[in-house]
């Protein structure tokens, strides 16, 4: 029985990171950004509004989704959430055929996006309890599949699947949603808790175990527990530097392929739309390499330098990198750099978790990392917003003030990180 649960760990271990690669898909929107923009005469902002949307809900509903999960069940609310983003995919696609903006927004930002935050919750914090003693390789796993997502999307599926229907975009949608449904709502019927004696190690690791699982709280209960934390200066500054590193990351997570495109046009005019549309999906599916990646190195980091110390260096760096971006205009450049803002983009995601464990215990876990998410349904609005304002009032300049927005952003993040000690630092605010 005991190597049946182990290997059955493993089993929803990978099946959680699956579930985590289709819903970092959403990262990718970027390389839809410049067709949908041809096909329906959209401009940045309009287009870009569905990714922001689609963020903001995640973050959203991961804050519900964290009070909520101890008294529903990875099982349900995975599932439910796998529902919701393959209906996102499905009514982005009927938007596109009737040329509707809103159904976009309601489509692929409301419905794809609370139902990316609703299954984002579930996998970390269920495979968290099945691997008490590889905790930071599962959950490192799990988190860095959702960075891995739009390397799927930009050098797998998009492109085959545009090539398969000649260009239809509607089509493209609707098959992402068929494909996306049935990938992770398999995934979702595979996750579970594990038993109130699971512990690897023999018997008497399983009764210590249970004897120190806490009780499942309601989700009034939950909340009642941590609202003082939440509402503590704490976690303010936690907040607002994690908000700072998602709105600096995402407005290049967001636009990477069309900033690109633009600083390929003024090297080389003479290059043509498809390979500058090649350059952009190749830029994309690196990237999402270095945000996968840093999802699992910085939280590794973190273990041995600890949370707030990561952060800093994280944030101190990516100060240097904004400022290098103003200073060159060179493609090659930005691609080299936008791979460091992206691994330490994913890296705040990878320590974060672990960040919150530290501070505020692991009864408070799931509402307190719930209510920190909601940094990123900020951070997807602000972020791309900003940078779409910037591609459409003043498009020759939009790179270079793009990331001198993004400076100030990891600048006001770093100073906020300074306000936030943890308990190995031997200070409390």
């Amino acid at each position: 029985m005991a190597e049946k649960k182990q290997s059955s760990r493993w089993l929803m271990a990978i099946m959680a990171t699956l579930l985590m690669v289709c819903l970092g898909t959403v990262y990718a929107w970027s390389y839809f950004l410049g067709p949908i923009m041809r096909a329906y005469g959209w401009n940045n902002a309009q287009v870009s509004l569905a990714f922001s949307f689609a963020i903001f809900f995640l973050g959203v509903a991961a804050a519900f989704g964290g009070v909520w999960l101890p008294k529903i069940g990875p099982r349900k609310m995975a599932a439910a959430g796998s529902v919701l983003f393959g209906l996102g995919y499905a009514l982005a696609g009927l938007a596109l055929s009737v040329k509707s903006l809103p159904l976009l927004y309601l489509g692929y930002g409301l419905v794809g996006g609370t139902g990316i935050g609703l299954s984002y919750m579930t996998p970390v914090a269920t495979i968290a309890k099945w691997f008490p003693d590889k905790k930071g390789l599962a959950t490192g796993m799990v988190i860095m599949g959702f960075g891995f997502g739009a390397l799927a999307m930009s050098k797998i599926l998009a492109p085959s699947l545009l090539s398969w229907t000649g260009g239809d975009l509607v089509s493209v949608f609707l098959w992402l949603a068929l494909l996306f449904f049935v990938v992770t709502f398999g995934s979702s019927l595979c996750l579970d808790n594990p038993p109130a004696d699971w512990a690897p190690g023999g018997a008497a690791k399983k009764a210590e175990a249970k004897k120190a699982a806490p009780p499942p709280l309601s989700p009034a209960e939950a909340f009642k527990l941590a609202k003082a934390d939440i509402f503590s200066a704490r976690f303010f500054f936690l907040w607002i530097m994690f908000f700072c590193n998602i709105t600096a990351g995402i407005a290049v997570v967001g636009f990477q392929s069309p900033l690109l495109q633009d600083l390929w046009r003024k090297a080389d005019p003479s290059l043509s739309a498809e390979v500058l549309a090649g350059f952009g999906a190749t830029l994309i599916a690196v990237t999402s390499l270095f945000n996968g990646l840093g999802r699992f190195v910085w939280g590794a980091v973190s273990d041995r330098a600890g949370r707030m110390r990561t952060f800093r260096l994280i944030l101190g760096s990516e100060l240097l990198v904004f400022l290098a971006l103003v200073l060159s205009g060179d493609p090659w450049v930005f691609a080299v750099l936008t791979c460091w803002i992206l691994l330490c983009y994913g890296g705040g995601f990878g320590t974060m978790p672990a960040t919150v464990l530290e501070l505020f215990g692991q009864a408070k876990m799931t509402v307190v990392y719930g209510a920190i998410l909601t940094a990123w349904a900020a951070g997807g609005v602000v972020g791309p917003q900003i940078t779409a304002f910037l591609k459409d009032k003043m498009p020759d300049r939009a790179s270079s003030l793009s990331f001198v927005v993004g400076a100030c952003f990891v600048a006001v993040g770093f100073i906020a990180s300074l306000f936030v000690k943890t308990k190995t630092e031997f200070a409390r605010l």
